[in-house]
């Protein structure tokens, strides 16, 4: 193999996959890149045997073929090289010799034979979402994604694909996000499944603002294929979290009390300073609401205690109610519409935060002390 590449291409390819790469493995072609020639093109892929990314960049190719070369290894001396252009030559031992202006390096690698096979789709199921869609729901729903190892199937987001809707879900058991946007869903492409949160945090990077992503998906793995103008440009394919979603539009209240209309900015900036204030032991903001008023205060013994003050259209009865800071900080942060909805019907029932779109939140209310 030999190839000569712009330097900056080599850096946007290696840094699309290299978050995959294992340092610490019993397998040490986990370690590596695979470097693959085609149609005037370097294609990267690394894999964790979980998450496989692949991504082809442009290059001038000499001699076409394929090799493996450590990942970290690759990407430290390359982010250093001086020279905007990069040859690269592979001899039959898999040793790559890298030239750059004045710098040479000699690399030991490993055959692309030994490298896993790439994931293949039989399966027809397939949709189309513009990524600017898909990258703001991940935005708004990923946050809320369990950590709780023994709760598995929690542990990443639930991706519902029907009714020409593509719906998000994310829960940890004490709050719950939830973001749809319409699509054109084919009738045979419908279905729904669970993406791990490592590729959930990975295909959040990765997304673009512009072009479209598209999702293929089979009983146990799902591909994101990341287009640009050029091609397909980056491959994301991950194992899919086994097990069944619990019934999460069960903890969405039916009803409502009050709806009580915010400043999202004024809001999230209150709680969070008030949160300040808070401590391990007690660990919760109250939000008191009484007519043209929301006071939100807190009060940790060990700390100290915080009142904030802000004037609102309420009308409604008076009502107080206590949160996790955090829990109202993350959503407020992930949106990015001026306003924002309360949505309340008493102390002890779910809290529901809303915007004038696609999107809703339901979280659980500590007691009040």
């Amino acid at each position: 193999m030999n190839i000569t590449i712009a330097k900056d291409q080599l850096i946007s390819g290696l840094q699309s996959v290299i978050n995959v790469v294992s340092a610490r493995t019993t397998l040490p072609i986990l370690s590596n890149v695979l470097l693959r020639t085609g149609n005037g093109r370097l294609e990267l892929t690394a894999t964790d045997l979980d998450v496989t990314i692949s991504c082809s960049v442009e290059a001038t190719v000499k001699q076409a073929g394929a090799t493996t070369i450590p990942g970290k290894k690759l990407s430290g001396i390359v982010r250093e090289l001086s020279a905007s252009e990069i040859e690269i030559e592979v001899d039959e031992k898999n040793v790559s010799q890298l030239r750059a202006g004045a710098s040479f390096y000699k690399i030991n690698g490993l055959s692309a034979e030994e490298f896993p096979p790439f994931p293949q789709f039989k399966e027809n199921k397939r949709v189309v979402v513009p990524q600017d869609k898909l990258k703001a729901m991940l935005k708004k729903t990923s946050f809320a994604i369990s950590t709780d190892e023994s709760r598995y199937v929690l542990n990443g987001i639930f991706f519902i694909i029907k009714d020409h809707k593509i719906t998000l879900v994310a829960t940890d058991g004490r709050r719950l996000a939830m973001a749809d946007e319409e699509i054109d869903v084919p009738e045979n492409s419908q279905g729904e499944f669970i993406v791990p949160t490592k590729a959930v945090n990975e295909l959040s990077r990765l997304l673009q603002g512009s072009g479209e992503i598209e999702i293929k998906f089979s009983e146990n793995q799902v591909s994101f294929s990341l287009k640009d103008e050029k091609a397909f440009n980056i491959v994301i394919i991950t194992k899919l979290v086994e097990g069944t979603y619990p019934n999460y539009r069960q903890v969405i209240p039916t009803e409502t009390k009050e709806r009580v209309p915010l400043s999202r900015e004024e809001f999230l900036h209150a709680v969070r300073r008030a949160g300040l204030m808070t401590s391990e032991k007690a660990n919760s903001v109250k939000l008191t609401f009484t007519k043209n008023n929301l006071a939100i205060t807190a009060n940790s013994p060990d700390v100290g205690e915080a009142r904030e003050s802000l004037a609102i259209n309420y009308k409604g009865k008076d009502l107080a109610v206590a949160f996790n800071p955090n829990y109202l900080v993350e959503p407020l942060n992930a949106l990015t519409e001026e306003e924002v909805f309360v949505e309340l019907i008493d102390e002890l029932s779910p809290g529901v935060l809303k915007i004038n779109g696609p999107f809703l939140y339901v979280v659980m209310p500590m007691r009040l002390s």
